[in-house]
Formats: structure tokens, C-alpha cells, sequence
């Protein structure tokens, strides 16, 4: 097959392009250059060309033809804007999401000539094919797994997606560019969101949006307790940097109108059940055979069992036991065993106490 492989600089994708090269097909490597340079201005050194320097090095080894592609104008208006205004308007978006259905899978593919049958990531997931029918799963690792990241691509999207280190683990992945004599084989893992590297997310935000200083407030009570610098630097069930003694204290609510965060420190009570809510922006890969799934409402390794109830363009969703913090701009990814069938964007929590102080 013909193929073109997303190479980023690390261990993963260059592993990922190895093993398609070995597998014989016919593989070109692209890096995918975002950031507009303006942004960096200002937001300090993004790691770009450091990246570019480690992809030139396996690409080279490899013996496999490579392109800069850029795809900055699509980054910025189909991840980054979008990020913006949901965290202005008080919500957490994913933009990793985002940038696998709009960037990596869509603008990408857009800009490169015809002809390519696969698109080989190092995502830690897996495609089973069966008479032409794609089905994402998990990966063999568990704890890399990235299925969440991912279900949000469009079923022609899946069917043109490889993800060749899905059947390994870390580990293993590890020791096979360690074999491959890899230049990048003990390279750090990135620990950033896809569309910040090595930038701090606080930063970024505080570029765009801004400070806008307000109280703390406790929920049960309407104490004082502290002063924010800005109610989108929070997310609900955040307990960490929050500045607060006596704690913890955990957001259980951002009051964007009065400019406030509210905390508690009885974070799962009756009154604050945690385990309902409300789905829109539905995207199936399959359909549900069941209203009993299992379900992410963040990535990692932890699934909740859930019911869902069918609206008309939602969902409502009740977990079989209290979770941290319910986001609304937050995926929930639902799964059948290991196959993920797809996922919607968490809008509100149901059956939760409307009193505020």
C-alpha cells in the first residue's frame, strides 16, 4: 500500500514508521508544521525544530522520503479558536480531540497529493478490519491507550487510519528503538497537549484571554475564601493550585455571570451526586446495541458502566458510581468490550443540586 506516516519526533511515531517499512509498503513521512509563527512571539520557544531534527534523523536512517507539511491556518481555526471560545465561555475542550479529526486525520489529508490508502499515526490503538468495515479498539496498554483521542473521527476517517504500535506496549515499544538504534529511542515522552508542547497551557490562556480577578467562594456557605485570576484557569473537580488551607478544597462550580469559583471540601454528598449528565455533538463509529456501555469522561485507564437514555440530538448518561469532576467541553467515550463506538460532548451535569450560594 501506499502510505504516509505522521512522524513527530518521538519514540512512538518513528517506531510506528519502522514497522510499516518493514512491512514492505510503500511509506512517505510528513511532519506537520502549526504553530503560526506570530504566536511564538510571544508565547516563548516552541519545541518545532528540535522535533524536525529528530524526524530528519530516523527518517534518514530509515531510509524514507520526507515533507513539511504546513497546516498552521487549519490549526488555528479549527482547534484553536474553538479551544478559545469554549474556555471562555467557562468550558474544558479537548483540543487533542479535535486536532486528530480536524488536522491530523482532515486538513493533513487535504494537503497532500491523492493516492495514499493508509494514514499511520503512533497512537496507541488499534483498527480491526473485517469486509470492509473498520472498528476502533483498545490498544494491548492499557494505560497508553488512546482510543479517547480518537473517537471523534469520522467512520471514512478510521477506515484510512493504521495504528501499527496498537498491539504493543510501552515497554515494548521502548526496546524495539532500542534495537532499531533509534536516535530518539530514550527521548522523554510529551507530556503536553498536542497544540502546546512544551508551552504551559496557563500561559496560553492568559495570551488570549486574559486576568480577570474574582472571589473563591465556599459553595456550601458563600464564604469568601480566596481571590482567582480568572474563572477559565479552572476546571470542575480540579483540587491542586487553588491556594486555599484547611482543604482540600475541590471546584465544584464555575459562576461565570457573578466571576466566581466555588469550592468545597464535601465534594461527594448527596446533593453533589457526580454520576449524571447530559451529552450533545454525538459522533457514532457504531451504532450502541445496548443502553448498557461502558464509558470515559477523561483518557486514562478508567472506565465507568453507565446507562445512557436516548434524546433527540443527546444523550443523558448516568455512571454506576461518583466521579471527580463531570466537565462540561469534556468527550465522553463510549465503549462495547473493546471495540469504541464513539463519543459526544459532555454539556451539563443532571440531577445535581441547583442551589448556589
Amino acid at each position: 500500500m501506499k502510505v504516509a506516516a505522521l512522524v513527530s519526533g518521538g519514540v512512538d511515531s518513528s517506531v510506528a514508521l519502522h514497522l510499516v517499512r518493514q512491512a514492505g509498503h510503500d511509506v512517505r513521512a510528513f511532519y506537520l508544521k502549526v504553530w503560526l509563527e506570530n504566536e511564538l512571539e510571544y508565547l516563548g520557544q516552541c519545541p518545532w525544530e528540535e522535533d524536525l531534527e529528530y524526524v530528519r534523523a530516523v527518517c534518514e536512517e530509515a531510509r524514507v522520503p520526507l515533507e513539511v507539511i504546513s497546516v498552521q491556518r487549519a490549526y488555528w481555526d479549527r482547534v484553536i479558536e474553538h479551544a478559545l471560545v469554549e474556555i471562555r465561555s467557562g468550558r474544558t475542550p479537548n483540543p487533542d480531540v479535535l486536532c486528530n479529526t480536524h488536522v491530523k486525520f482532515g486538513a493533513f489529508l487535504d494537503a497532500i497529493e491523492p493516492g495514499f490508502e493508509r494514514v499511520v499515526t503512533g497512537h496507541y490503538a488499534r483498527v480491526g478490519r473485517a469486509d470492509g468495515d473498520a472498528r476502533l479498539t483498545l490498544a494491548k496498554d492499557a494505560f497508553k491507550d488512546q482510543t479517547y483521542f480518537l473517537a471523534n473521527l469520522s467512520a471514512a476517517q478510521l477506515a484510512r487510519a493504521e495504528f501499527p504500535i496498537g498491539s504493543l506496549e510501552k515497554r515494548e515499544v521502548r526496546e524495539m528503538a532500542g534495537q532499531l538504534n533509534l536516535p530518539n529511542q530514550s527521548r522523554p515522552d510529551s507530556q503536553g497537549l498536542c497544540f502546546l508542547g512544551k508551552i504551559s497551557f496557563r500561559d496560553f490562556v492568559r495570551h488570549h484571554l486574559g486576568e480577570r480577578p474574582g472571589p473563591i467562594v465556599e459553595f456550601e456557605t458563600g464564604a469568601v475564601l480566596g481571590e482567582h485570576s480568572g474563572v477559565w484557569f479552572y476546571t470542575i473537580g480540579q483540587r491542586q493550585g487553588l491556594g486555599l488551607s484547611g482543604g482540600p478544597w475541590y471546584v465544584v462550580k464555575k459562576d461565570l455571570e457573578n466571576n466566581r469559583v466555588l469550592v468545597s471540601r464535601d465534594y461527594f454528598t448527596e446533593d453533589k451526586p457526580r454520576n449524571s449528565f447530559r451529552v450533545s455533538r454525538l459522533n457514532w463509529l457504531r451504532s450502541p446495541e445496548s443502553s448498557a456501555l461502558r464509558v470515559k469522561v477523561r483518557h486514562g485507564e478508567h472506565f465507568y458502566h453507565c446507562t445512557i437514555v436516548p434524546g433527540s440530538d443527546f444523550l443523558d448518561v448516568t455512571l454506576d458510581a461518583a466521579d471527580q469532576g463531570i466537565a462540561p467541553g469534556q468527550y465522553a467515550v463510549f465503549y462495547e468490550e473493546d471495540v469504541c463506538l464513539g463519543c459526544g460532548v459532555i454539556e451539563e451535569e443532571l440531577a445535581v443540586s441547583r442551589r448556589s450560594p
